[in-house]
């Protein structure tokens, strides 16, 4: 008998399983303002999912730092984020909040022999610990062979740094038929379609679900609340593409 190979599911992480409000801004400006020396006036737009290191680039350069020297400012900032992050642990627990029907799809697909759960975000990793850890998630997913920001800033890259990791954890390969992202944004639509992914996008974020479908999504829902919905919708775009 022939064993079934898995799917790599690679979840996104904010609007998609949690909602961490103004915690991720402020960081931002604490940070932006230690290295600096003065406060950032703009800041990066909510929900776009773009992965840290250019959202830090964006928030020097709309905040008048001379270009040469962003890039040097940059890989400060980067290093001071997590720290910075981690002094609001009290407040991730305390004002964070799960979106809706998460904990039971992470339990669903972690429970399911045929699926391998892991993450794939424009957070830095020790930001994605710090997130999942608030809320207890990190029991649901391989978070060691994830992709993040950390490992490149080009958020289409993290889909095969997360399948190679896969691969040399468990012996298999992974590629497009059989991997998966779940996410809430168009960058999360442009990481499948760029790094060779299919998309299940929950329009549980800023983008609609119109939208989501306009960009590519393979399949769009509405929230993560059907659990079987979801199980479903992964095993629709596994086996279109088997």
């Amino acid at each position: 008998m022939t064993e079934t190979v898995p799917t790599l599911v690679l979840w996104d992480i904010d609007r998609t399983l949690l909602y961490v409000g103004e915690i991720d801004r402020q960081v931002y400006r604490e940070t932006f303002a230690e290295v600096v020396g003065r406060p950032a006036v703009h800041l990066p737009p909510r929900g776009t999912g773009v992965t840290m290191p250019l959202a830090i680039r964006e928030l020097l350069l709309a905040n008048g730092v001379p270009a040469k020297d962003a890039q040097e400012l940059l890989p400060i900032i980067v290093e001071l984020l997590p720290k910075q992050l981690a002094s609001h642990s009290e407040e991730l627990q305390r004002d964070g909040v799960l979106m809706p029907g998460a904990v039971a799809a992470l339990s669903a697909v972690h429970d399911h022999s045929g699926l391998l759960p892991t993450v794939v975000t424009g957070n830095l990793k020790p930001n994605a610990l710090l997130k999942l850890g608030a809320f207890n998630l990190t029991r649901f997913v391989e978070a060691e062979i994830g992709g993040y920001a950390s490992d490149d800033d080009h958020r289409p890259a993290l889909v095969a740094v997360a399948q190679a990791r896969a691969q040399a954890q468990h012996g298999i390969t992974f590629n497009r038929a059989n991997t998966v992202i779940i996410g809430d944004s168009l960058e999360d639509v442009r990481t499948g379609l760029e790094g060779g992914a299919p998309v299940l996008g929950v329009s549980s974020g800023k983008t609609s679900a119109e939208d989501l479908r306009a960009a590519g999504a393979d399949v769009v829902l509405g929230s993560l609340e059907d659990v079987q919905q979801v199980m479903d919708a992964i095993a629709s775009i596994t086996c279109s593409r088997s």
